[in-house]
């Protein structure tokens, strides 16, 4: 009688093997009969306590826990210097680190998933292990109900039925709609439907629970993001009546600042104005040509009660979602737009930090304080920009001089301390999409990036690092937001890339933002300007919320905070209740219960922050196919975006709209994808195509619903680079010579 397997060769065995395998296989491959079999099913059992073994999907077989599942869900957690997502399994139960996966398209619109998905995104894949490394395949993303879908009703082959094809990039198969469950849809309108069944076979059943409009119709874009993200838009009636029932408070306890000429500068389509801004010479003359800076924020926190249901509302929501047509509010209309906007000539609530600077931009001293206040104007950052470059209209030639030359004034002495401060500055245009009347798209332009700008960000950026600076000081709980450094990989992936370009980025030592600053400056003007940008800005983590201090890697700062928009952040509100408590400015602080969850909430309106960018990134690609979708067959100045081994993705010069030139459409050579050098490499010629490289190509494809774009590639590769040999076949493939060899 054969002796047992020992527990380690029975791991081995089931690891190493292709097939399922089960009790009654182990027990053939050991030679395992009669009471052994016993025997066998205790190991299997210490196994499994042990955590070393578990059941797989079929009952009968064995799998080791720190393999996964052939079909496994997956969140993403990263993306790599070439836009490649990196992926870990949502549930993983063995005690080892889980493993990071990258992901690869699907079939079918795979890549037009593939290129809308981000971090924080769900998807169901199928898994492929070569050695150690896995490769997932995308079946479906996982942002959209099972049960209640949004699509487009579309006439069937047949006079009694109709169609509906899913605007979720996940769904490939069209829904059938038999007549009597059509809820008097027409073609092309745009409806929620209930599927009636799972059928294994064939297409689906629904019925239409909902009619939207007409998918004709612009406004449609943004509601196809909200419901594809699950982006909540109802306030409840408990929410509706605390609002209801609000007023706004005197001036009581609160510091006077009616008597300040704070203004707002926003963008032309802002209707919620959360932020005011003050400056005028330092009195004091201890601080010769000094400047007093105060920045004033709507008091929400007055408003909204810790606890109560518009707190926990806007918690769930966690930030407003702006869309070209809408804005899905994180506060009901009364106090976004009314009681907590900080409207001219109204008196309103605030809570106020004044700072003062030296004439370099250094600061010397802050107070927060919690005021009331009175608007004197609402500017546009065109109105204030027009004025100070000598074109003021009739509503700033009267603010110029008093209000205006202060605030640049001041603006110039904080500019010498943000230039020697060098937090990183990356050129990252913006698509500005602006609608007619009747919803049909005007025009797609990048947004100009002004003056007046740069004054509000760093204005609320000082704001900020002293709601920190208080905070950390008097040892109170906060919400940091959080940049961390790039991670070693990523910086040995950044150096390889800059090595085939004969460009040194020092290894060991501490990053700091100024050093990609320099790279930057050295790309300036060269033929890899663009790539160069591209690969630094992936080469960086993503902002985050956090309980704890991780430092800002991208503006420079060893603490920083949010507290400038509490009418759309939830973590600013946190920051305010945080401030009325340290500084004894109120009874309505924040609560040692939303103190104990703080580490919660920090992850929660960081998920939703990830939630609104998505459907905010969708909604403009659904708009920008939209506006090309008459333009099919037209030739576009593009830039490659993107390189994978799947193909190119490149970004129009004219709109900034993104699309994909598949892999399969690069006939003239049999391209491998070289990550080190973020390049596409012909192997019999020699071609590339390179990460930022500039080219020229053809619009094959625009589809609206997905919001997706196919294009083919006129401009040739470049040739004469050396090309590197790989070391290894990939997917663990044996060459042909090497299988000759083994012959």
């Amino acid at each position: 009688m054969a002796p047992l397997p020992s527990k380690h060769e029975i791991l081995d065995y089931i690891r190493s093997s292709p097939n399922k395998i089960g009790k009654r296989e182990l027990a053939r491959a050991f030679n395992i009969k009669g009471d052994q079999r016993a025997e066998l099913k205790r190991l299997l059992r210490d196994l499994a306590d042990e955590g070393l073994l578990e059941r797989g999907h079929h009952r009968k077989a064995l799998r080791d826990p720190s393999d996964l599942p052939a079909v496994t869900v997956l969140e993403i957690i990263d993306v790599d210097t070439d836009g490649e997502l990196i992926c870990r399994p949502v549930q993983w139960k063995s005690e080892t680190a889980a493993p990071k996966i990258m992901l690869a398209p699907g079939k079918g619109h795979g890549r037009q998933i593939r290129a809308a998905l981000g971090i924080g995104d769900r998807v169901l894949a199928r898994m492929k292990r070569t050695d150690d490394v896995y490769e997932a395949s995308l079946i479906k993303t996982l942002g959209q109900s099972a049960h209640h879908i949004l699509g487009v009703y579309r006439t069937g082959p047949h006079s009694n039925d109709g169609r509906v094809e899913p605007v979720d990039r996940k769904s490939r198969h069209e829904l059938v709609i038999s007549a009597h469950d059509s809820g008097g849809a027409t073609a092309n309108d745009l409806v929620t439907v209930e599927v009636l069944n799972e059928r294994q076979y064939g297409l689906k059943k629904a019925r239409v629970r909902k009619i939207h409009g007409k998918i004709s119709d612009q406004r449609s874009v943004s509601l196809i993001a909200i419901h594809t993200h699950g982006i909540p838009t109802d306030f409840s009636e408990a929410e509706l009546k605390e609002a209801a029932q609000v007023s706004p408070p005197g001036l009581g306890d609160r510091t006077d600042l009616r008597h300040l000429s704070l203004i707002t500068i926003d963008p032309e389509s802002a209707r919620d104005f959360d932020d005011a801004v003050y400056a005028e010479p330092d009195g004091d003359p201890k601080n010769p040509k000094g400047w007093v800076i105060i920045v004033a924020i709507s008091d929400v926190a007055h408003f909204v009660k810790s606890g109560n249901a518009l707190d926990r509302g806007a918690r769930e929501r966690s930030n407003s979602v702006y869309f070209p047509d809408r804005v899905v509010a994180m506060l009901p209309e009364k106090l976004s737009n009314d009681l907590c906007s900080l409207k001219p000539n109204t008196e309103r609530a605030c809570l106020a930090v004044r700072m003062r600077f030296d004439k370099d931009g250094k600061k010397i001293g802050h107070t927060f304080m919690r005021g009331l206040m009175k608007s004197a104007a609402r500017l546009t950052y065109q109105q204030a920009q027009a004025a100070i470059d000598g074109q003021p209209d009739q509503q700033t030639e009267v603010l110029l001089d008093s209000t205006l030359k202060p605030l640049w004034s001041a603006y110039a002495a904080l500019l010498k301390a943000r230039k020697k401060r060098s937090p990183l500055e990356l050129n990252l245009p913006e698509n500005k999409i602006e609608l007619a009347p009747d919803g049909s798209i005007k025009s797609i332009e990048f947004r100009h990036r002004l003056t007046a700008h740069e004054l509000i960000e760093e204005f609320m950026i000082q704001a900020n690092i002293c709601a920190a600076e208080i905070l950390e000081s008097s040892q109170s709980p906060l919400i940091y937001r959080v940049h961390e450094p790039p991670p070693a990989d990523k910086l040995d992936a950044l150096r390889d890339f800059l090595k085939s370009l004969d460009l040194n980025f020092a290894k060991g030592g501490i990053h700091r933002s100024g050093n990609f600053n320099e790279l930057l400056r050295k790309a300036k003007g060269t033929d890899y300007e663009d790539m160069i940008g591209e690969v630094v800005l992936r080469t960086q983590c993503q902002a985050v919320y956090s309980e704890k201090n991780l430092g800002h890697f991208g503006l420079n700062l060893r603490r920083y905070t949010h507290f400038t928009s509490p009418i759309r952040r939830y973590a600013d509100l946190i920051v305010h209740r945080a401030l009325i408590a340290s500084q004894k400015l109120g009874d309505d602080g924040l609560t040692d219960e939303a103190v104990e969850r703080l580490s919660q909430t920090a992850e929660l309106i960081s998920t939703h922050e990830r939630r609104a960018l998505a459907a905010e990134r969708d909604c403009v690609d659904r708009y920008l196919a939209a506006y090309l979708v008459d333009r099919i067959g037209a030739t576009f100045r593009a830039r490659i975006s993107g390189v994978t081994r799947f193909g190119l993705f490149v970004k129009l010069a004219d709109t900034g709209a993104d699309g994909i030139v598949p892999m399969r459409s690069l006939t003239d050579d049999r391209y491998r994808h070289e990550s080190e050098r973020h390049a596409l490499v012909g192997l019999r010629h020699g071609g590339l195509y390179r990460l930022g490289q500039t080219v020229d190509v053809r619009l094959l494809e625009a589809s609206p619903v997905k919001g997706a774009l196919r294009f083919d590639l006129l401009t040739a590769p470049t040739y004469g680079l050396k090309i590197s040999r790989r070391k290894r076949p990939p997917s663990g493939k044996k060459t042909r010579a090497a299988k000759r060899k083994k012959k």
